[in-house]
């Protein structure tokens, strides 16, 4: 195969082709006797792979796993596949938290006019201002200041994360769980706005899961093809500086 016989077949330019075998994606062609570049089906596996990881995992991790493999470090390829894996499970309870914390936020909040101090919406909690004070220090809260006193002031849009986060720590999750919630709640403007986009949200780890599991059968699949699935091809045990990068 020409380079332009793997390009084609994913609409690539056949400059990326030999971008990624310059970059370990995919492995060295090898040369004609005038120098001309020539690849295999084992190289259209690994394009085949690469591409199928990029879209489940992202081009970093997608680099860092093909980059395992060529080197015979099986494991590091894997160890990088299961941390995609982690925060793709990680993003999917965040999302049901996002779903059950909105879902027992109160009707009624503060008008839009409202401004409470740290005690006014301790109280309102029931919990105690250091509380407060302690969530603002993790990234949870985020109040203004008056500008005469210097004193912490929260508005509706920081009490509905002070009451987001009370839920949500009442259900026993961690703090930085809980920031990472409640900067979903920001970016969509409020819950309203969050609880319509939900959906997308829920399709999108769908499309990634998906994703994942294509690549996952490509990778096998190319793996298979170079004995390292057998043990036919020894894979070095350790870490790969790539992974570190």
């Amino acid at each position: 195969m020409r380079p332009a016989d793997l390009a084609r077949e994913h609409g690539l330019s056949t400059q990326a082709v030999r971008n990624y075998e310059h970059d370990g994606f995919i492995p060295p062609a090898e040369r004609t006797a005038s120098g001309y570049r020539v690849y295999t089906e084992v190289h259209a596996a690994a394009l085949r792979a690469y591409l199928a990881l990029v879209a489940a995992h992202g081009y970093p991790a997608a680099g860092q796993i093909m980059i395992a493999v060529h080197e015979g470090a099986l494991d590091d390829a894997l160890v990088a596949i299961d941390r995609s894996h982690g925060q793709l499970a990680r993003d999917r309870d965040t999302l049901g938290a996002v779903r059950d914390a909105i879902a027992d936020l109160p009707a009624q909040s503060v008008p839009d006019s409202g401004v409470l101090t740290i005690g006014e919406l301790a109280r309102r909690l029931r919990v105690t201002p250091a509380t407060l004070r302690k969530w603002e220090s993790a990234g949870i809260l985020a109040p203004g200041r008056d500008p005469a006193t210097g004193y912490r002031v929260f508005r509706a849009g920081d009490t509905r994360d002070a009451e987001l986060s009370h839920l949500l720590r009442r259900g026993g999750y961690p703090l930085g769980h809980i920031a990472e919630v409640v900067q979903q709640v920001r970016t969509a403007g409020g819950t309203e706005p969050l609880a319509r986009a939900l959906d997308g949200w829920q399709q999108r780890l769908t499309v990634r899961g998906v994703a994942m599991l294509d690549a996952a059968s490509q990778l096998s699949r190319y793996l298979a093809g170079r004995g390292q699935l057998s043990g036919s091809s020894p894979a070095r045990v350790g870490r790969n500086p790539h992974l570190s990068r």
